[in-house]
């Protein structure tokens, strides 16, 4: 009684397949219910099968991520292709005579931004080699967990290569149209949507890292504290593009006078003219810098041979202020006595910088 099998009647309902319909039919279902049945079974596997076949067509026409890679490829040469085309008949229209001279505006307004985005280029460069050989960058750099990858880096390069020469572009065709108020506008755009991008204080454009950059070179400028790592590295950085801080210079400066699109700076009493006392200022601070970062360093940890450091960057000053000076002698005080000191300046700076660099940057000795 308890301890027997059951006997199922050979004509139960439960006698079927999963999902399909009843073996035998139940004495007490009638004809119409069991039609209903199986309509809603049927429907039920209809959905299933559609539903497990939606994705399928989804990733199906989804392209992939190489051909998109190829698109943006072709966009981005389109686009060349399409500035060059603008910029070169811009110049074309322009006459002779002025074409030289307004071709120097330009290229002293762009050439600054132009060579920051090469030099983000080659940072993502340096930061793809370092992530293929296993250096732990962001430990020498003192980087934080969010820092930007080589990826992020070249992502942020990619941009800065797009809007350059397009206002450069721009900045040409409106010139040569006649449009020289709207000409004059176009690197001033620019260099001001740089500098609001960098203090923006909202988390949007890497926030962490604009504001890393930002404190280190607060750092670097006043180096009231210990130098770090990045501290001199990026204090190196600028000793190299001394010349793009200066060009920077002027062309802010001509920003700030109005002198865009014109040919006043070229006058020899403009504020902004070659004999203007801020660009050697502006040259000579980046080798200040490393400087005092040196004699800080000789503070902290007494090594002699930081001071032999601060003699290299010294050898920069008189060279820079030799060569201000030619805008402020006559031209036979200049050619007989400021020149020959001058280039015996240069070539000390230039051996000693050298010598330092092979035996103990590189440390090839």
């Amino acid at each position: 009684m308890f301890g027997g099998l059951a006997t199922v009647p050979s004509n139960s309902p439960h006698l079927r397949k999963s999902g399909s319909r009843p073996v035998v039919s139940d004495l007490g279902v009638s004809d119409n219910e069991n039609g209903a049945e199986e309509g809603f079974l049927n429907l039920t596997e209809a959905n299933d099968m559609k539903g497990g076949s939606m994705p399928i067509s989804t990733a199906a026409i989804m392209p992939s991520p190489a051909l998109l890679w190829r698109f943006k490829v072709l966009l981005f040469f389109v686009w060349g292709f399409i500035c060059c085309k603008i910029g070169w008949d811009s110049v074309m229209r322009m006459s002779v005579d002025l074409r030289d001279l307004f071709l120097y505006e330009a290229f002293l307004y762009y050439n600054p931004l132009l060579l920051v985005t090469m030099m983000v280029w080659f940072w993502g460069i340096n930061l793809w080699v370092f992530a293929q050989a296993n250096v732990n960058y962001a430990k020498i750099f003192d980087l934080d967990q969010n820092h930007l990858t080589h990826r992020e880096i070249w992502k942020c390069a990619t941009w800065m290569t797009i809007v350059v020469p397009t206002s450069m572009t721009a900045y040409l065709y409106l010139y040569s149209h006649g449009e020289v108020s709207l000409a004059a506008s176009q690197p001033v755009l620019l260099y001001a949507a740089v500098a609001m991008i960098l203090i923006f204080p909202f988390d949007i454009f890497y926030l962490s890292s604009r504001f890393y950059l930002l404190r280190t070179l607060w750092r670097i400028v006043l180096p009231l504290q210990a130098i770090s790592f990045s501290d001199f590295f990026l204090a190196d950085i600028l000793t190299s593009m001394s010349k793009v801080l200066s060009d920077l210079e002027r062309s802010v400066c001509r920003m700030v006078h109005r002198q865009v699109a014109t040919i006043a700076w070229f006058e020899a009493d403009s504020v902004c003219g070659s004999h203007s006392v801020a660009i050697p200022l502006v040259l000579v601070l980046p080798y200040l810098f490393r400087l005092f970062q040196c004699l800080r360093q000789y503070k902290d940890t007494g090594e002699k041979t930081t001071l032999l450091n601060a003699l290299k960057y010294s050898t920069a000053v008189p060279v820079i202020y030799l060569s201000a000076l030619k805008y402020h002698v006559f031209p036979e005080k200049w050619t007989n006595f400021y020149r020959p000191l001058w280039l015996l300046s240069g070539v000390l700076n230039s051996l000693y910088s050298f010598y330092w660099d092979v035996t103990r940057d590189w440390d090839l000795r």
